[in-house]
């Protein structure tokens, strides 16, 4: 069985997250979407816990699995997958004395270094590994060299690539040959182009569960990512963080990091960290597939000012009722099909799959866009 999975979500209890983040809501979306596996997020709150409990097993039949996030002493944001809610009780215990915020925030800060919280979710039985690792502001490469520098002894479990950086930005690390790929959307809000933005398909048994999840991702069984172009993420070229100006690594370097224009700040983008870090031949990894959320082709297609307009949502709901989810819409049905529905979205979607699109990348915490050929 292949099963299309999304581990990476936040809950009200984070940070700048919609407060229609619910399980209910979740589990709807997924449904929608075309995934069969969802990470819960926040998996060390205890509230948020709870609200999962009764949704463990549900009517939509998504594989729930108990997922958190942490933020290292060095702002180092780690990924944490577990079997169930007990291993995130027994973490959180070892983590309180060195949390203030353990209980109160969905994404705490913990003082204590990576190697530690993985030498600790190992013992508990969970898996951990670096999440979004390339972005400029709380990655692993954003502070580290190597894997290493920031893990040291302790190995970590996968990596988390983030929305701007697909498999190549990794593959041709040394560090990182034998590490799975992960690609997740890191959704802070339920609506269906955040959701699932990026996921995996991984190869699972018929008797889909939490701890064969976890063992199939350690042993690589992952047979596609799927998730933005690297252009569209918001990090993906160095540039200032004030007016976006895009930059060279080299003009940056002349003006010290500050952006000529008005002073600001000018963060090394992920496209340019990971040409550095690369100097391996790039190791063998599975396909990833680009995609551009449903919602967001039919918004450039119709010039809304938003994939939610009411034209936008109906346009939307007739491919959902066309095609029962919208993974199915992006990556298998037949053009022709999609056609029925929408002429000028079946002809996005197509360039889309042939790659004839023109990107116009983001940096400095912009999004990039794009266009069709």
């Amino acid at each position: 069985m292949l099963a299309n999975a999304d581990l990476h979500i936040h809950s009200p209890f984070s940070m700048a997250v919609s407060r229609a983040m619910r399980p209910e809501k979740l589990l709807a979306a997924c449904a929608i979407k075309g995934l069969h596996i969802l990470g819960t997020g926040d998996a060390l709150h205890p509230v948020w816990q709870r609200e999962w409990k009764p949704f463990l097993v549900n009517n939509e039949g998504i594989c729930v699995i108990p997922t958190g996030e942490v933020e290292d002493e060095h702002r180092v944001h780690h990924l944490i997958l577990a079997e169930d809610f007990g291993q995130f009780d027994q973490l959180r215990d070892l983590l309180a004395p060195k949390s203030k915020s353990i209980s109160t925030n969905g994404r705490p800060h913990v003082h204590l270094s990576g190697e530690t919280i993985a030498e600790w979710t190992h013992d508990a039985g969970a898996l951990i590994g670096p999440a979004h690792a390339f972005t400029p502001w709380t990655a692993l490469y954003a502070y580290h060299d190597s894997v290493a520098g920031c893990y040291g002894s302790e190995p970590v479990d996968f990596l988390e690539l983030g929305l701007s950086a697909d498999s190549s930005y990794g593959a041709g690390i040394p560090d990182l040959y034998g590490v799975p790929f992960l690609s997740n959307s890191d959704a802070h809000s339920p609506q269906p182009e955040k959701i699932g933005r990026e996921f995996n398909r991984i190869r699972v048994g018929s008797n889909l569960s939490a701890r064969v999840l976890l063992d199939c991702i350690k042993a690589g069984s992952i047979t596609m990512n799927a998730g933005f172009f690297p252009e569209e993420g918001k990090y993906n070229r160095t540039a200032c963080v004030r007016c976006f100006t895009q930059y060279s690594p080299e003009e940056a370097r002349q003006y010290n990091w500050r952006c000529p224009t008005d002073g600001g700040l000018i963060k090394k983008g992920v496209f340019d960290r990971a040409r550095e870090l690369s100097c391996g031949a790039p190791g063998s990894r599975p396909p990833y597939l680009h995609i551009v959320p449903l919602g967001q082709i039919i918004q450039t297609i119709e010039g809304a000012s938003s994939p939610n307009t009411k034209k936008c949502r109906t346009i939307y709901d007739a491919f959902i009722a066309a095609f029962g989810s919208e993974i199915d819409v992006l990556v298998t049905s037949p053009v022709p099909e999609i056609r029925a529905v929408h002429p000028k979205v079946a002809d996005a979607i197509a360039a889309l799959r042939e790659n004839r699109v023109i990107l116009h990348p983001g940096g400095g915490g912009k999004y990039g866009t794009f266009s069709l050929v």
